[in-house]
């Protein structure tokens, strides 16, 4: 899209981004753009480049007002000189009416004591209070010169949300803003470069488009913490033809609900939660449904979620819910089949003088270090075995090693921008469906023995590269290798199939410690669990799949030493 060879050299950087944005939209979405935002995509590069510069530096700053006097830019010059074209454009109004709080937010506090000739007291109150007292003095909103005379103005930005919509269509997402062609140019993060695939877009009408800002607004308004009600009547129908889309209406849909929840609207949440397709969802209503007593109509919602396809996090807690819920109502229950057993081991250690965390006390009693000393890189060392904090990072990331082709591969709809740190379809149900065959091939190195040589060709050429996989920050060559002496091919398999089938949930729940004895080729995972705390649902899925396979996993109970002797 643009040259990176000298981050930053050009004054007007953040210009040539914003223009960047204004090219990729109109060359990806031309068929969509409307009206308006068409002629601002051609007007725009008319005017001249001070004020075209000085239009972005407002749209990448907070807010829509600005004292000219604080719109100070060396390669821009003059503020008032290059505000022109905007103003003329209708992009910028030079005299727009204030109202008092938003005088209150342009002025500083001894700013506002001398225009209001404050009384002692009032100059004590914070800022907020003191709005409050001035808004019974000052109801009439008007021109900063007409307020606060002098020389200085104030702007408001008028582009502001067709910049915002750019930007919205530009990521396809609501995370990712302006900075992110900064924190790429300075090398802070780097981004896997994908082919362009045919369809490589987010949107493919104009209804998507204008769907997705309406979802950006209702979002930014539950943020703000307005009503509910508003934002619930604000979202846009159910999506049907869009599969991300309805994925992000449905998760704002979620929150919502939870909000009703939490504010003790059970009726509210209830109604949404039945009608959401987010995962967790039905679980929720089910649950709302036992806590009002409503047993029989819980029931036969439990019973209607299991005939759908479920996710594993569904299916387990369903397993507890509706047994749960017929012992209620009187109804015969099938004697359950007990969980597969995991092997565990308890420890009495010391209790820490100073915070800190029990995962890290295991892992030093363990490797036989006192207090952590000669621990490097997450590592201790005791009779040939490294014990290692890794959680979720390492199987992850040689997942991620193997597999970076499949994740990376150039599927329409997945990679329609220069920063993309997953595929845009990464967090659905269809992300392993849809690379079916590229991760079949990258499986298949596990059994054909080229894995090993494959994951250290990916190391050592994307390091450093985004990935939703890899922690870089974690993976050392030498924890490479190490687990490539001792983790068995069959494993790893095992591991990644249970990664790939369902991202969303098998990501997490990876033990906290693994065991390595290089010397023997072979290795233990520990999942550490502190007094009080106990295994969470996709741990124990975890621990239970590998305990099935045959894989060395265990569960260390710790208590303190002065618990037990008191």
């Amino acid at each position: 899209m643009r040259s990176r060879a000298r981050p930053l050299a050009d004054p007007f950087y953040y210009l040539r981004n914003f223009e960047a944005v204004l090219t990729a939209v109109s060359e990806r979405y031309a068929d969509l753009l409307n009206d308006a935002e068409r002629r601002f995509i051609a007007d725009f590069a008319q005017v001249p480049q001070a004020s075209r510069a000085l239009l972005v530096r407002m749209v990448m700053r907070k807010g829509d007002l600005f004292r000219a006097g604080k719109l100070s830019y060396a390669e821009i010059g003059a503020a008032d000189l290059a505000a022109g074209p905007l103003v003329a454009a209708g992009w910028v109004d030079d005299r727009p009416a204030l109202c008092i709080d938003e005088l209150r937010m342009l002025l500083t506090k001894p700013e506002l004591s001398q225009m209001f000739a404050l009384t002692p007291a009032e100059r004590k109150m914070p800022k907020a209070a003191l709005g409050t007292v001035l808004r019974l003095r000052w109801a009439q909103a008007q021109p900063y010169d007409l307020w606060c005379g002098g020389t200085d103005r104030v702007y408001r930005l008028l582009a502001a949300t067709l910049c915002e919509r750019f930007r919205l269509i530009f990521f396809g997402n609501f995370r990712q803003d302006w900075s992110e062609f900064v924190l790429a140019d300075l090398g802070i993060f780097t981004y896997e470069k994908v082919a362009s695939a045919p369809g490589a877009r987010a949107f493919h009408c104009r209804r998507h488009i204008e769907d997705f800002e309406t979802l950006y607004r209702c979002r930014e308004r539950l943020h703000a913490g307005q009503p509910l009600h508003e934002v619930r009547e604000g979202l846009p129908p159910p999506i049907a033809d869009c599969d991300w889309l309805a994925e992000r209406r449905s998760r704002l849909e979620f929150q919502v609900a939870r909000g009703f929840e939490r504010a003790g609207d059970a009726a509210a949440a209830a109604e949404l939660y039945e009608a959401c397709r987010h995962p967790g969802a039905r679980i929720r209503a089910i649950r709302l449904k036992e806590r009002a007593r409503h047993w029989a109509a819980a029931r036969e919602l439990a019973l209607r979620a299991r005939q759908e396809v479920l996710d594993v996090a569904e299916q387990q807690q369903l397993a507890r819910l509706l047994p749960r819920l017929e012992r209620k109502l009187g109804l015969a229950v099938p004697r359950s089949r007990p969980g597969t057993p995991v092997p565990r081991f308890d420890l009495c250690l010391e209790r820490p003088e100073t915070p800190r965390a029990v995962e890290l006390l295991v892992r030093d009693h363990l490797a036989g270090v006192a207090d952590g000393a000669g621990v490097a890189d997450g590592a201790g060392v005791a009779n040939g075995a490294s014990v290692r904090y890794v959680e979720n990072g390492l199987i992850n990331s040689l997942f991620g090693l193997l597999c970076w082709d499949a994740i990376f591969a150039p599927i329409p709809g997945a990679f329609f921008h220069d920063f993309h740190r997953a595929p845009a379809d990464f967090a659905s149900g269809h992300f392993y469906r849809r690379r079916q065959h590229e991760f079949a091939a990258c499986l298949a190195l596990l059994e054909e023995g080229g894995y090993r040589q494959a994951m250290r060709r990916t190391f050592a050429r994307k390091s450093g590269i985004e990935s939703p996989f890899v922690a870089w920050g974690l993976l050392s060559e030498e924890l490479l290798e190490c687990a490539l002496e001792c983790f068995p091919p069959a494993h790893l398999r095992r591991w990644f199939e249970w990664i790939a089938h369902d991202v969303r949930h098998n990501r997490a729940g990876f033990p906290d410690l693994v065991q390595f004895w290089p010397a023997q080729g072979r290795y233990r995972l520990i999942e550490v669990k502190g007094p009080g705390d106990r295994l969470q649902d996709n741990q124990r899925r975890l621990l239970e799949y590998c305990v099935e396979h045959d894989m060395p996993v265990a569960v260390c109970h710790v208590r303190w030493a002065d618990a037990a002797r008191a």
